[in-house]
């Protein structure tokens, strides 16, 4: 649809140049630029942000900062009900703590609209709960979301110095300091440079990532997953092209 094309090629007859006026304000909105798409950096993809820049990734900052707890294939092999028990316990554990916050996350999707979930709670208590849809995304952008507005909120509470992340995505959690080229960048920006702040504000501020597979029924995550599959969204559109 592009309009600059070289002199050597001739004008597509279904060019936004050929179109009146009348077209062109009925179509606004709809079209793009054919050359921008092909060519453009999307979004999405963000490679030279500085978070990526080596030396300066949180991962060569601050290794010590944050742990992944996944269930490895070893695990895997141990009774479901021993891993809900490690869980009951973490959240035991820190349910006293003001400083702790337990966010829960999950997402899914439902006729191309995809719901993403987090709860925060803090002393054994529910502080917040976002939710948000949004149409054609892919299911791993759409927990890398839930688990970023998580993180987001819990960030916000100047007395959080720990922040525990419990998701079924564990893989996602990940993306967020995978420095590798991925289409999901644009996330790990924008949370990589969040926790940059958490990290500096003070010397003893930490985050762990749980992984809670949907089968264990755990009852903090089964809550924030039955309310993800409840909503049923209806689309403003009813197609791809509308």
């Amino acid at each position: 649809m592009d309009n600059s094309l070289p002199l050597s090629i001739s004008p597509n007859p279904h060019s936004i140049s050929s179109l009146t006026n009348c077209q062109k304000t009925a179509t606004k909105g709809h079209l793009i630029n054919s050359c921008t798409k092909s060519y453009g950096i999307s979004p999405s993809f963000s490679p030279l942000n500085q978070e990526f820049s080596p030396g300066s990734c949180i991962i060569d900052i601050f290794p010590d900062r944050f742990y992944f707890n996944l269930v490895t294939k070893k695990d895997k092999e141990k009774n479901d009900k021993t891993r809900t028990q490690e869980l009951d316990n973490m959240v035991l554990h820190n349910s006293l703590s003001p400083h702790t916050a337990l966010v829960i996350t999950d997402a899914s999707i439902k006729n191309d609209i995809a719901t993403s979930i987090s709860h925060v709670h803090i002393a054994n208590r529910p502080l917040t709960k976002t939710v948000h849809h949004t149409a054609f995304v892919t299911s791993m952008e759409a927990e890398l979301f839930a688990i970023r507005c998580g993180i987001n909120q819990a960030c916000s509470n100047e007395a959080i110095s720990k922040i525990i992340v419990v998701t079924d995505s564990i893989h996602a959690a990940k993306k967020f300091f995978d420095s590798s080229p991925h289409p999901f960048q644009r996330h790990s920006a924008a949370i990589l440079s969040e926790l940059r702040s958490f990290f500096i504000s003070n010397p003893n501020n930490s985050i762990e990532f749980w992984e809670c597979l949907s089968r264990l029924k755990w009852r903090l995550h089964h809550d924030v997953d039955k309310d993800s599959k409840s909503f049923q969204p209806i689309p403003i559109f009813p197609c791809k092209i509308s």
